[in-house]
């Protein structure tokens, strides 16, 4: 990884780096934690998991501050007072379990006792894992501050801001100063969230219900190259507005996807760990190609210096098509959806044709269909890694020829026999199938105007629609040989 050397940062900078070296050791102490839980009894294990999980849970909200921070710096004024009363109290607590736990001359089991009742004693009588669900809590209320959320409350706000120093001055820390950094302009101090009439599309990808969760093998930390700078560093326009957060490494990498309100161009925020700081690297997505190797998405771009393409971030997935907790990624969605971004950008110059591509999957079918309106390819693809299914609908034709408009996993649901029905010569209704949708013009409601609330797909040929119930059909030819089957008609565009 290529860093780039240490800035002078204001006071911002500070208490954002230390919301990120609070995490570090929040992770390590739920670590401890967990090892101190193998070897005592099981009675004890309820109380030390729930600590364990709640401490975890406060290093995601604080890396998920300082992240979000980037994307909302003339917010951030807003919540460093806050920060500064919370920061000290969590690591006091932290520090606190930490001699405890590594107090040698007492068996693990009188470490663990004496840990919860005295820290439980000291904040007069708020049971140690309640303590960071307070913090954890606070720490959400101040990312929904930072954001403008719709559902953020002052009122409880100020509540647990007086617990917390309540708290402080029970554990013996010093009462926080007044101000911390600049006085806060009134208009920042504004707490109205507008809602947006016209959502971007983006922004509910990755928060919509998974039907399966496929893991992907051969598994490897990722590997970001950059170049890195502290936190800081970029400037990013106050008119942004963040489509999505993911989360690789337990966190240790994360990607923020944000919309440059300027210009209307999406771009792809990394940041990684080294030394417990938070370092950054910033690409626009028509900046970047994608292409997968194995359970990897790639992410190039291209260095002018050098005159060919350099990897900027490769990128290991945990599931195929689903995450499997806290948002860990999953490789189908993450892929489409940087696809779509990258073609409806108004600064992209071209996309290669690979990259309407994702590597390592099989098409066994497709066919011209009339979505919502549209002209559309859909395709059946079969991932070769994990076999499984999903539908691919793609734009047939035009400047966004190939560019995807949604996507569907096909599960164990395609088994019953009333999940594929075929309605007429040219019509299919398919029940139980979850879309996720890449573009803000299509509106599936359009094709589920039935009384069972199933989708339907309108072939342009009827042998495409039969040949689609025969894919899902139990006498369907297995997939070595569909490749070379597919559709005598209403073909799609040449891949």
């Amino acid at each position: 990884m290529d860093f780039i050397g240490n800035f002078n940062v204001p006071v911002e900078a500070h208490l954002l780096q230390g919301c990120c070296r609070e995490a570090e050791q929040a992770e390590l102490v739920s670590l401890n934690l967990d090892q101190l839980r193998a070897v005592l009894p099981e009675s004890f294990h309820g109380h030390i998991t729930a600590l364990a999980e709640e401490i975890r849970g406060c290093a995601r909200l604080l890396r998920n501050l300082a992240d979000q921070s980037q994307a909302h710096v003339s917010r951030v004024p807003v919540v460093l007072n806050y920060l500064n009363i919370v920061l000290p109290c969590l690591s006091r607590t932290l520090k606190d379990i930490t001699v405890h736990y590594e107090d040698k001359a007492l068996s693990r089991e009188i470490r663990w006792r004496k840990m919860y009742n005295k820290m439980t004693e000291e904040a007069g009588g708020l049971p140690l894992p309640q303590r960071f669900v307070l913090y954890n809590h606070f720490l959400s209320l101040l990312k929904q501050l930072l954001t403008r959320s719709p559902s953020f409350d002052l009122n409880t706000l100020e509540t647990l801001r007086t617990r917390i120093i309540t708290l402080r001055e029970q554990i013996g820390i010093p009462p926080p100063p007044a101000q911390v950094g600049s006085v806060v302009r009134q208009d920042l101090m504004s707490l109205t969230a507008v809602q947006e009439r016209n959502a971007h599309w983006a922004e509910q990808i990755f928060s919509l219900p998974l039907p399966s969760r496929t893991a992907l093998k051969h598994l490897k930390p990722c590997k970001p190259h950059g170049p890195f700078f502290p936190l800081g560093h970029f400037k990013i326009p106050p008119e942004s507005k963040v489509l999505f957060r993911r989360l690789f490494d337990n966190d240790q990498l994360s990607i923020l996807v944000f919309l440059n309100l300027v210009n209307q161009s999406p771009y792809l925020l990394i940041r990684t760990v080294q030394g417990g700081n938070p370092w950054f690297a910033l690409r626009g997505a028509h900046e970047l190609c994608i292409g997968r190797e194995g359970s990897a998405l790639q992410l190039k771009r291209w260095s002018r210096s050098e005159q060919c393409s350099k990897l900027w971030a490769a990128l290991y997935f945990l599931t195929w098509e689903g995450k499997l907790h806290f948002g860990y990624d999953q490789l189908v969605l993450f892929y489409c959806t940087f696809v779509a971004l990258k073609a409806r950008n108004t600064l992209t110059v071209q996309v290669h044709p690979a990259e309407f591509k994702l590597q390592r999957e099989k098409r066994l079918f497709q066919a011209q269909i009339i979505d919502d309106g549209f002209k559309h390819s859909l395709i059946v693809y079969e991932d070769l890694q994990t076999q499984g299914i999903r539908l691919h609908a793609a734009v047939w034709e035009g400047e966004l020829r190939q560019c995807p408009v949604w996507t569907a996993f096909v599960t164990h649901q395609s088994k019953s026999s009333t999940w594929l029905s075929r309605r007429s010569k040219h019509r299919v209704w398919l029940k139980d199938v979850q879309l996720y949708v890449f573009c803000n013009t299509y509106r599936q409601e359009n094709m589920r105007q039935n009384k069972s609330g199933a989708f339907e797909i309108y072939f342009v040929s009827e042998e495409g629609a039969a040949r689609f119930r025969e894919v899902f059909s139990a006498t369907r030819v297995s997939p070595e040989s569909s490749e070379a089957n597919e559709p005598a008609v209403a073909v799609g565009p040449p891949k």
